[in-house]
């Protein structure tokens, strides 16, 4: 699996003019896809300026941004190469399918890498399955699916490219508690199969809790923590200080301490909750 870093790397906006921004300040963080990794901040964080540094959309005003100790821009000429190794899923992307067929929209990707028909063909098969897209689904339109099969389709496309990270922004956004499942199970599974380094950014802290190993937490251009995810929302005060939430479930264990029944602060799936309940007994 392919590791990713971001050496004292940070990123200005419109730098030299009035309206000059600092995005990212100095940041320094690995990732290595043992497991998957959770991004999460409030809007204006930064969060989704380091993913477009990461898929080489952008480029740091300082620092580097490295994929398995190499440099992303130490070769100018050949950054398109980056974009097939780090795979961005944009958020709501259904609005990027644009081909008459959902074949050929996964197939656009795979063509642009320069494979032959056979191995682009075999691409779309193993994108397709990978997202739960069904083979009937690949000779219609994109736009007589529904949401959540536009949602894979997008995704189908970019697994097709066989990226060795796999970045997604709010890849559940819009879709009802059983198309969250779909999507972020399928996500999961994929990330186990093909040692992907997967990446998630959400709002969601129930999302997060449930599908991510790690997460890395970012507040106004930083980065406030970066751990297990029992760690990170065993520290909720700290969370809600910067404006970020907790899954319920670990408000509930926070309420449960206030009335002598104390769980843990590291409680945060009902699962894991009703096991420390269990063990009251």
């Amino acid at each position: 699996m392919a590791t990713v870093e971001l050496r004292n790397v940070s990123y200005v906006y419109n730098k030299g003019t009035p309206y000059e921004a600092k995005a990212l300040d100095n940041i320094n963080l690995t990732m290595t896809g043992e497991g998957i990794t959770g991004l999460i901040g409030h809007t204006g964080s930064g969060k989704s300026t380091m993913m477009q540094l990461i898929n080489a959309l952008l480029k740091p005003t300082e620092g580097q941004v490295l994929i398995d100790g190499v440099d992303i821009w130490s070769e100018p000429k050949k950054i398109r190469q980056v974009r097939f190794k780090a795979g961005l899923v944009m958020q709501y992307p259904e609005y990027q399918l644009f081909a008459e067929t959902v074949e050929e929209d996964i197939a656009y990707g795979p063509r642009n890498m320069g494979l032959s028909e056979d191995e682009v063909q075999k691409r779309v098969l193993q994108g397709a399955e990978f997202a739960g897209l069904h083979p009937d689904l690949l000779a219609k339109s994109p736009f007589e699916l529904s949401g959540g099969q536009k949602r894979r389709a997008a995704l189908a496309g970019v697994i097709a490219m066989s990226p060795k990270i796999l970045i997604l922004d709010e890849p559940a956004a819009g879709l009802d508690p059983g198309g969250r499942r779909e999507i972020l199970g399928g996500v999961k599974k994929y990330a186990r199969e093909s040692g992907t380094n997967v990446i998630i950014v959400s709002h969601s802290m129930e999302d997060m809790a449930m599908y991510c190993d790690d997460l890395v937490v970012m507040a106004s251009g930083k980065i406030l923590m970066h751990a297990p995810c029992a760690d990170v929302f065993s520290r909720a005060d700290e969370l809600i200080a910067v404006g970020l939430d907790v899954p319920q479930i670990t408000r509930v264990a926070y309420m449960l301490r206030q009335y002598g029944v104390d769980i843990g602060r590291d409680v945060y799936t009902v699962d894991w909750a009703f096991d420390k309940l269990r063990s009251k007994k």
